[in-house]
């Protein structure tokens, strides 16, 4: 399986390679990759301190690595934090903002030995976290080796993982090199249990940190609020075509509400489509000084969500349809109710359950349904109680990322 696996990273760099003029996401990940050993270089040539290496996947990962990089800075100030990223999206947005507590961020080379042992060697990391998923092996079994302390946090296993079938041997042994595992519920715990891995705890989802720092300081946006003036708001957030299908419908027929959308993907093409289909005067929030009429408001930039849901009476959550469900936490955070469609694939997505089992949150089918659950969440009495459990279910859920970097340091 070994021989395999390193067959299938060179042989992936070599298509890629061969395919980067093909869209611009995929130059972008292999451009992006090509001085990475410099910058590397040049980072541990100037500093010299303790480093602690992040690894994510993209954005989302990202805001779950955020809350325990600020618990590891605050307990160790003087350690340098350098965060990798495999996803052209997650490093190209995060490169763009200032980012706290993170020293270096880089593209994540190809998991090859010699890239592996590269940059390990280079990076000389005296500990290494992974979040979620998107484990490589040669990086961790070469960090092993090379005695770097190795964690995974806000783990969600699954049964039909590689990890635990008969034939899943070799990833077994990556999965065992982790010095600690920190999980997001119990069943993932059972699982590790089962393969005889106990250096396993229950801390919960990170981002339940991540989002209550965000929701106590969100970004000011005196135009919107402008925008939204007194009236329910409700914000559609990530939303694909398959939500939009759903809500344009809603969106013609109701009264009293304005709208704010946040399309997945920004393109102004999409936007004019969805545009062209609801009956309701629009604007894009780059044209929205010229518009004032508007009830519908268009994002058609990045990095505004997560501080928008503060305006909203109620927010619809997209992807449950298609690639799979995005932030559900974040509106939440904000004490409202959220609704989004109903999940595929719901063992990928553990919050949408706790969320419906809390009584915060409801997924639809259909427009019918989409249309009765706003109607419902018109009575105060029912409002009220939604709220309360959103409220409920994020500050019960909080303080993950103090227990992690606690075990991580040994201060319990």
């Amino acid at each position: 399986m070994n021989l395999i696996y390193n067959f299938s990273m060179r042989l992936f760099y070599v298509i890629v390679s061969l395919f980067k003029n093909s869209s611009p996401k995929i130059k972008l990940f292999v451009e992006g990759r090509k001085n990475v050993f410099n910058e590397l270089q040049n980072f541990k040539n100037n500093n010299k301190q303790e480093t602690a290496w992040f690894h994510v996947a993209s954005l989302g990962e990202f805001e779950q690595a955020k809350p325990v990089i600020s618990q590891l800075k605050k307990a160790k100030p003087e350690i340098l934090v350098v965060t990798s990223f495999f996803s052209p999206s997650g490093y190209e947005n995060a490169k763009k903002k200032a980012n706290e507590n993170i020293d270096l961020i880089i593209y994540l080379p190809i998991d090859t030995k010699k890239n592996a042992k590269d940059f390990i060697e280079i990076l000389s990391p005296s500990m290494a976290f992974f979040v979620k998923y998107d484990l490589w092996a040669n990086y961790i079994l070469e960090a092993k080796r090379k005695k770097v302390a190795l964690y995974l946090f806000s783990a969600s296993m699954r049964e039909d993982q590689v990890y635990f079938q008969p034939f899943g041997g070799f990833f077994r042994r990556i999965l065992k090199s982790f010095d600690y595992i920190f999980t997001q519920n119990e069943k993932s715990i059972d699982l590790l249990h089962q393969i005889g891995m106990q250096n396993c705890t229950l801390t919960g989802d990170t981002r339940f940190d991540r989002v209550s720092k965000i929701s106590e300081s969100p970004k000011e946006f005196s135009d919107v609020k402008e925008f939204v003036g007194d009236a329910k708001t409700i914000v559609i957030g990530s939303a694909w075509k398959e939500d939009m299908d759903m809500l344009i419908p809603f969106i013609n027929q109701s009264e009293g509400y304005r709208f704010i959308i946040a399309p997945h993907e920004i393109s102004d093409s999409i936007i004019d489509e969805w545009a062209s289909s609801i009956e309701k005067k629009s604007v894009k929030y780059s044209n929205l000084n010229q518009d004032k009429d508007a009830v519908v408001l268009f994002i058609d930039n990045v990095g505004m969500l997560s501080s928008l849901y503060q305006f909203s009476y109620i927010a619809y959550v997209g992807g449950a349809f298609g690639k799979g469900l995005h932030n559900i936490l974040e509106p939440l955070a904000f004490g409202i109710p959220v609704v989004f469609g109903k999940v595929r694939k719901p063992k990928r997505f553990p919050e949408a359950k706790i969320s419906i089992e809390y009584g915060a949150s409801c997924s639809v089918v259909n427009y019918e349904e989409l249309k009765t659950i706003f109607e419902e969440l018109e009575n105060p009495a029912l409002y009220s109680q939604a709220c309360a459990a959103a409220v409920k279910l994020v500050k019960e859920n909080q303080g993950s990322s103090k227990k992690i970097i606690a075990q991580v340091l040994g201060t319990k």
